[in-house]
C-alpha cells in the first residue's frame, strides 16, 4: 500500500464526500417530510390519499434504488421531464426514505396509547393539534432508533449515484481504479470515508437514544 498514493487522492475523495453527502442529506430531508405527511394521512385515515399512500409505500420499499434512479433519470425525459443529475439523486434517496420513514412513523404513532388521544381531545384540542402537539412528539421519540437505522441506510444507498454520472465516492473509487490500478489505496480510501460519513450519524443516535430513554421518553 502506497501512503503517498493516497495522499495525493485525499482531495478528490473530499470533494466526492461533500457531493455525496449534501445529496444525500437533501434527500433524507425529502424523506422526512414525506415520511410525517404519509404517517398522518394514514393516521386520519384521508379517503384516497391512504389508498395512494399504501401504493407508493409499497412500489418504493419493494424496488431497488438503483432502478429507481434510471426511471427518474432515463424514462422520465421521454414524457418531457428532464431531471439533472443531482436532482436525480436528491429525489431517489427522498422518494425512497420517504417510503421507509412513513412506515417508521406508523409504527411510532400505533404505540401511542388511546388514552392519550382522548386526554387531549377532552381538554378541547382538535384532531391537527392533538396530532401536531401530542401525538408527534411521542412519535418520533419512540422510533428515534428506526430512523436512525433509516437515514444510515439511505446514506449507504448513495453508493449507487454513479449509475446517474454523479461523482460520488464510488464513482471516484472506480474512476481511479480504472486509471491507475491502485485498486487497495483507492477501496481503502472509499471505506474511510465512508465511516467518516456514517459513524457519526450512528454515534449521534445511540446516544440521543439513550438520552431520550433516560428521560423516560420513547418506552
Amino acid at each position: 500500500m502506497d501512503l503517498n498514493v493516497m495522499i495525493s487522492y485525499l482531495p478528490l475523495y473530499k470533494e466526492a464526500l461533500l457531493l455525496t453527502m449534501r445529496i444525500g442529506w437533501e434527500g433524507v430531508l425529502i424523506a422526512f417530510v414525506i415520511g410525517i405527511v404519509g404517517s398522518a394521512i394514514q393516521h386520519f385515515k384521508i379517503p384516497v390519499l391512504r389508498q395512494i399512500m399504501s401504493v407508493y409505500t409499497e412500489l418504493f420499499r419493494n424496488t431497488p434504488l438503483l432502478v429507481q434512479l434510471f426511471f427518474i433519470y432515463f424514462a422520465l425525459p421521454q414524457i418531457g421531464i428532464k431531471v439533472s443529475p443531482e436532482s436525480c439523486g436528491v429525489w431517489g434517496v427522498g422518494l425512497l426514505g420517504g417510503a421507509y420513514m412513513a412506515e417508521t412513523f406508523r409504527s411510532g404513532l400505533e404505540n401511542i396509547p388511546k388514552i392519550q388521544f382522548e386526554s387531549a381531545e377532552s381538554l378541547g384540542m382538535n384532531p391537527l393539534q392533538v396530532f401536531r402537539y401530542v401525538i408527534l412528539p411521542q412519535a418520533v421519540t419512540s422510533s428515534v432508533p428506526g430512523l436512525v437505522a433509516n437515514v444510515i441506510f439511505l446514506l449507504k444507498e448513495t453508493s449507487v449515484f454513479s449509475t446517474v454520472s454523479l461523482m460520488d465516492l464510488m464513482f471516484t473509487a472506480k474512476d481511479l481504479i480504472g486509471m491507475y490500478a491502485k485498486t487497495i489505496e483507492c477501496l481503502t480510501l472509499l471505506v474511510i470515508f465512508y465511516l467518516i460519513m456514517l459513524l457519526p450519524v450512528s454515534i449521534l443516535g445511540t446516544v440521543l437514544e439513550r438520552r431520550l430513554r433516560y428521560a423516560e421518553f420513547g418506552d
